[in-house]
Parts: C-alpha cells; sequence; structure tokens
C-alpha cells in the first residue's frame, strides 16, 4: 500500500457565524466551527497539536500553535472520528482559516493533517 494512503487524516469544517456573541458596532465578530477529523488511512493515529493561520478583511494575521483541541489529543483508529467545535473572534465580518493538525501515527510517523482554507463571514456579507 501507498505510504501516503497508510497516513491519510480527512478534515471537514463547517464555520458559522455567532451573532447573538458578536458586536459589529465594537468590531467583533464572533465565528464557530465545527471539524470533523478522519482517519481515512490505515494507521491509528493521534492528533498532537494543531497549528492555524487566521486572517481577516484588513489582512491581520493570527497564528494559534497549541496541543491537541479542546483538551484533548484523541487516538484515532482507521475509519474513526473526531468532531469538535471551537470559536475565533475576528475584528471584520469576513475572513478565513486555514491550517494543520500535527500528527504521531502508532507505528512512531509523524505527520500532518492538512485543514484546508474555509471562510468566515456574516451572513449576507458575501454574495
Amino acid at each position: 500500500m501507498a505510504e501516503s494512503k497508510k497516513y491519510e487524516i480527512a478534515v471537514r469544517a463547517v464555520p458559522q457565524y455567532v451573532a447573538e456573541q458578536s458586536d459589529p458596532d465594537n468590531d467583533s465578530y464572533v465565528f464557530a466551527y465545527a471539524m470533523t477529523i478522519e482517519n481515512v488511512g490505515t494507521v491509528a493515529a493521534q492528533l498532537i497539536s494543531r497549528h492555524w493561520i487566521i486572517s481577516d478583511a484588513n489582512g491581520e494575521i493570527q497564528e494559534v500553535r497549541g496541543l491537541g483541541v479542546v483538551g484533548r489529543q484523541p487516538l484515532l483508529q482507521p475509519g474513526e472520528i473526531f468532531e469538535y467545535t471551537s470559536g475565533c473572534q475576528l475584528r471584520t465580518a469576513v475572513g478565513t482559516m486555514r491550517g494543520s493538525y500535527q500528527m504521531t501515527a502508532v507505528d512512531g510517523k509523524q505527520f500532518d493533517a492538512t485543514i484546508g482554507e474555509f471562510t468566515l463571514a456574516v451572513p449576507r456579507v458575501l454574495h
């Protein structure tokens, strides 16, 4: 089996604007994002850390690094899914997030699971 198929994690994001926690008059926009992490490879792997790159419409970039996600470092068996919800705050009504999860397979191989860029936007701001 190809090496890349042994160590493969699928990541999906579903962002949502949180109006009740936002304050547009003071440039404060809160977004939640539901993440689904699925081990589509053939080797169990543990999520060790995360790296996010968060950009707003003003070109401001925040980088966030830390251990695990929501206080956990899940071990995903092949075919297993881990889901969590987190959030961030921007100073603009539109922004993007992208990044990676740093994984360690049970055989010791370390690899990154890419988090493809997704858009954070207040409803009806983008066409």
